[in-house]
């Protein structure tokens, strides 16, 4: 037997309740040092660009990405992660931060924090 698909508003009314109660999952990065910037990598599964917002301030980069969607109908028998929810924050050390770049191809993050003396502050979304 086949289950009901839920409707649009539903999967949208689960979104809001799940983003609601739920804490932003921690994660994991991957920072090496290039001749132009400091690249921060950092695996984001089943999000779009849109979803994501990189922030750059003087001495620490943060990036999150909102919930993309829950299921109202979905008792998991295992529920480790969730499709958004994301967040890390990663300290930027002395002589970068003049600028942010940030792609997000594949479920990769990769975020470029070129060198220079730091901005006030940047909010950018990965292309």
């Amino acid at each position: 037997m086949a289950s009901e698909q839920p409707s649009h508003q539903q999967v949208v009314e689960a979104t809001a309740a799940a983003e609601a109660k739920m804490r932003p999952q921690r994660v994991p990065v991957n920072v090496y040092e290039t001749t132009g910037a400091l690249v921060i990598v950092a695996p984001l599964p089943a999000v779009t660009p849109g979803d994501v917002t990189v922030e750059l301030q003087p001495g620490k980069l943060r990036f999150w990405a909102r919930l993309r969607s829950a299921s109202p109908t979905k008792d998991y028998l295992v529920n480790e992660w969730d499709y958004g929810g994301y967040e890390r924050e990663v300290e930027i050390p002395d002589g970068f931060g003049s600028a942010v770049e940030a792609t997000l191809t594949n479920g990769q993050l990769a975020i470029r924090v070129l060198r220079g003396e730091p901005a006030e502050s940047l909010t950018i979304q990965p292309s």
